[in-house]
């Protein structure tokens, strides 16, 4: 009778294991039948949510800047079947608008964008030096390298979305974000003071 005793250990086991499993399996479909949880909540919360994705943002980055203005950018990815208008951005640390560079009268100059910034469904839409970017235009504080500020962004449908950028230097496109790529706006001057330089 003694002999059998090693089997007798791994069948209480087994018994005590299928219990187990018995007894989360009962829990879990507990759980998911119930009305107020599974896939009711998250839809209800992903519909009420306006901030929940609009678009992809990959790689946002903000010009490491003391005062005056700056910029944010990166690349804005739509994956939706619908194209997306981005019509205002804003920031704490200072007001904002979407800028372009583009060309008159032989020289490229900065300007609002008209219209907002149109992703196309199914692709993407670089903000650059030189291109398109959200422009900070009047800092309240310095925004140094390591810096990390939180965006909201606003669409045509009312829709807003925020994200956060690092704040870098850069010198490469040595392009200048005084209004008018060095022609002042009203009450403000063209001087050194109002383009981007990097973050001592």
């Amino acid at each position: 009778m003694l002999s059998t005793s090693p089997l007798g250990p791994r069948r209480r086991s087994a018994a005590v294991l299928a219990a187990a499993v018995l007894a989360v399996g009962a829990a879990g479909c507990g759980s998911s039948g119930s009305p107020s949880t599974g896939q009711a909540n998250p839809s209800a919360s992903a519909s009420a949510n306006p901030d929940a994705g609009v678009l992809g943002i990959r790689d946002p980055w903000v010009k490491a800047a003391d005062k005056g203005m700056t910029a944010a950018f990166g690349t804005l990815v739509n994956d939706g079947d619908s194209d997306v208008t981005l019509t205002g951005a804003a920031t704490s640390v200072s007001p904002m608008e979407l800028h372009e560079m583009t060309m008159k009268d032989g020289t490229m100059v900065m300007r609002a964008k008209q219209g907002g910034v149109v992703i196309k469904a199914k692709s993407t839409h670089a903000l650059e030096p030189g291109g398109d970017h959200l422009m900070l235009m009047n800092l309240a504080k310095p925004v140094q390298a390591g810096d990390e500020l939180t965006f909201t962004l606003t669409f045509a449908d009312g829709r807003t979305q925020q994200f956060t950028a690092v704040a870098k230097p850069f010198t490469g496109a040595q392009e200048s974000y005084a209004p008018g790529h060095g022609q002042p706006m009203p009450g403000m001057s063209a001087t050194p003071e109002t383009s981007m330089s990097p973050a001592s």
